[in-house]
């Protein structure tokens, strides 16, 4: 009875800080900024109405249906459309925490430039004839090496780092708001980035987003921006209440979220000139935060008339002040991501479909075997990419569209499972898609809202003639959708399974 008791403590307060905490990110402003400034409000606001409240429902109802399961995402697809495609569409899933390693294994040391010297130097670093780009791309994959070591040892110790950047990030998102309105207020109203009429909200001052296409391959960064929420859903039974508490927590939690993307975007423009402070300031995908949170400091100084060096020294502080965050934050969620999604999709799925090697537990319960082959995967990965020969902006946009699709196109199959996950009738407590006509539709309407992102995306760097980047832009789910098929295939004959 205690026990019960225990397992009800999530209140609707509870999980509307754990779907902000869970789906909210500043690095998604900033990167939105950078490619859109005011135009990107309008796909948040789309994207958060069209996708992120009805397939947060959704998650809802496979977490209550599946609340028991030890494999997530793993359980959930195979109960509505067997193991076959389960076992696809979760190695898919994987392959986006993969492609997260990468990205923010470079990414980690843009973070380390900013804490030490105030700004992202790397593409300045030189070090036995390697320099930039390159010279990151060894570094990341020594601190890759250094990780999967140190994390195969079962340092629990890590999930308090990660806390404490959690702590962090929220105190520089509040200085952020505080000090914005204290900028447009000390300027008497005048925004760094002018707004001139409703275009400002349309069409984006970069070059790169101003055609029809290029656009609409901006809905994946903004589908992006809420992805998470599947990891939301699996609370639903560990409330006393779930069918009026879930759905009202659920409802705050995406308001408040949507609405704290657009808000952020628009505050932004209080001190962030696109043409000044983005295009002129050597900003790419992998340093924008840094930027933003310098030139906001910067302003904060220049809005009290204290003189260049005093404002530049700020402008310094507010950038060290964010990178420290971030970078606690990114190596409490590196070590602990290492291992978590691995184990979770190994100890979801059959047994026998794995070499023994892949399922062995060491001592501290961690598929040790597992994580360093995915660790050799992800250092290959790094050093292709790094050593391609791209320039530092095109490396950090090919990693983010890499990250981007693959961490939409798990929801296809999500999503595309759904009306099979209905006709099954599994009992369970929340329940808020009952007609099954109308959900087929609104299931529909959000695939197509999913792929047409993840499709322009794909399509936008070819018709520039960049096929480098388009390559890579689709290359993350249609290769490890390929690599899951031909493994599941093989193990599923030599073992005689169904």
């Amino acid at each position: 009875m205690n026990n019960n008791k225990q397992q009800k403590n999530i209140t609707v307060a509870s999980l509307v800080l754990m779907i902000i905490t869970t789906v909210y990110g500043f690095g998604n402003v900033s990167v939105s900024y950078e490619q859109m400034t005011y135009a990107g409000i309008i796909w948040f606001i789309l994207a958060g109405v069209c996708f992120f409240f009805p397939a947060g429902l959704m998650m809802a109802e496979y977490g209550s249906a599946f609340h028991d399961a030890q494999g997530g995402i793993y359980s959930w697809l195979a109960g509505s459309i067997g193991e076959k495609w389960a076992f696809i569409g979760t190695f898919v899933w994987l392959s986006n925490w993969v492609l997260w390693l990468v990205a923010s294994a470079s990414r980690l040391w843009i973070s380390i430039s900013a804490l030490i010297f105030g700004k992202d130097t790397t593409q300045s670093w030189h070090l036995f004839g390697l320099h930039g780009t390159q010279l990151i791309g060894v570094l990341a994959i020594l601190f890759m090496i250094v990780s999967t070591y140190l994390s195969s040892r079962g340092m629990t110790g890590i999930k308090i780092m990660s806390s404490i950047g959690g702590i962090f990030m929220i105190v520089m998102n509040a200085i952020f708001i505080i000090a914005s309105l204290i900028i447009i207020c000390m300027n008497h109203g005048q925004f760094a980035q002018p707004i001139t009429g409703w275009q400002s909200f349309i069409i984006s001052p970069n070059k790169s987003f101003q055609t029809p296409i290029t656009i609409i391959s901006f809905v994946v960064y903004a589908v992006f921006a809420y992805g998470g929420m599947e990891t939301v859903g699996g609370v639903i039974n560990n409330m006393k209440k779930p069918e009026k508490e879930f759905p009202k927590g659920l409802i705050i939690g995406s308001i408040f979220t949507i609405v704290s993307y657009v808000l952020m975007i628009f505050m932004t423009g209080f001190s962030v000139n696109y043409n000044q402070d983005i295009l002129h300031g050597n900003a790419n995908t992998g340093n924008i935060t840094y930027i933003v949170y310098g030139t906001l400091g910067r302003m904060f100084g220049q809005a009290f008339n204290l003189n260049p060096h005093i404002s530049c020294i700020i402008g310094k502080i507010f950038t060290r002040a964010i990178a420290l965050s971030g970078l606690i934050g990114m190596m409490g969620a590196f070590f602990v991501l290492l291992y978590s999604p691995v184990k979770s999709f190994i100890m979801g799925s059959n047994p026998k479909l794995w070499p023994k090697k892949a399922t062995k537990l060491n001592k501290n319960g961690i598929p040790a075997n597992a994580m360093w082959a995915q660790s050799i995967f992800v250092c290959l990965l790094i050093a292709v990419v790094s050593f391609g020969g791209s320039a530092a902006t095109s490396f950090y946009q090919i990693l983010t569209d890499m990250g981007n699709v693959a961490a939409t196109a798990p929801y296809i199959f999500l999503i595309g499972a759904f009306p099979f996950f209905l006709k099954k009738n599994y009992p369970r407590d929340f329940r808020v898609f009952t007609n099954f006509k109308w959900t087929v539709t609104l299931v529909v309407f959000v695939e197509i809202i999913v792929c047409t992102g993840i499709i322009f995306t794909v399509i936008e760097p070819v018709l520039k003639g960049n096929y480098m980047t388009a390559f890579w832009t689709g290359f993350g789910p249609i290769f490890f959708a390929l690599i899951a098929w031909i493994f599941y295939e093989v193990s599923r004959r030599r073992n005689h399974l169904k």
